[in-house]
């Protein structure tokens, strides 16, 4: 049987997670001494494993303080998270695109730059843990664009490249794709632009979720 699997970045993607991320390295930069990174380029970094992302935010400081500002970043996105007041919107229409991709037999997956907890926590939040079969995270593989994410996918759920899809809001995922060797559609709602994301070769990028399922098939 075939196996079709649909994998979606989470931030910038399925929820939008960009004022979280910017209040935590506001915050940890601050921790470390380290002047407040520049909101634009945060937002520009989501998708990356974290220590890639203060890499190039703070690329003139050293390693030591570069890994106290990913300590301070974690501990900081922690409480927040455990505090209540992170705030992670499911961009509109996601829940229906989600509910009609399962129906239609699709199996999803998740391929993120957040952490493990970070991201059970913003599935369970929304009511959507049950629908994602394979959840790929920084914790377990390197950094985008690298292709871990999406080949521990595949082995996971016993997909076949041709069979697979990734969707994503930055060059990153589509960087990824490519090196995987499966589709590669971008989403115009997130942090990089339609003409970035199709110079780095999406076959497409949609507008909206609804237009998003169309481009699927």
């Amino acid at each position: 049987m075939t196996v079709r699997l649909a994998l979606f970045d989470c931030d910038g993607t399925l929820v939008d997670g960009q004022a979280g991320v910017c209040n935590a390295m506001d915050a940890a930069f601050a921790d470390v001494g380290l002047p407040p990174p520049d909101r634009h380029l945060v937002r520009r970094i989501v998708g990356l494993s974290l220590p890639q992302a203060i890499h190039q935010l703070a690329p003139a400081a050293d390693e030591s303080l570069r890994a106290a500002a990913d300590v301070a970043y974690r501990s900081r996105f922690r409480a927040a998270r455990e505090g209540g007041s992170l705030v992670e919107p499911l961009y509109e229409g996601i829940p229906k695109l989600v509910a009609d991709l399962s129906a239609a037999g699709w199996v999803l997956g998740v391929a993120t730059g957040k952490s493990q907890r970070g991201l059970e926590h913003c599935l369970a939040t929304h009511g959507l843990s049950a629908r994602f079969a394979t959840l790929q995270t920084a914790d377990h593989h390197p950094s985008k664009p690298h292709p871990a994410m999406v080949l521990a996918a595949l082995a996971e759920t016993g997909a076949k490249p041709a069979d697979c899809v990734m969707i994503g809001d930055t060059v990153f995922d589509i960087a990824m794709a490519g090196a995987a060797g499966v589709r590669a559609l971008g989403v115009d709602w997130g942090y990089h632009t339609a003409a970035e994301l199709l110079d780095a070769g999406a076959e497409a990028v949609a507008r909206d979720p609804a237009h998003l399922k169309e481009l699927i098939g």
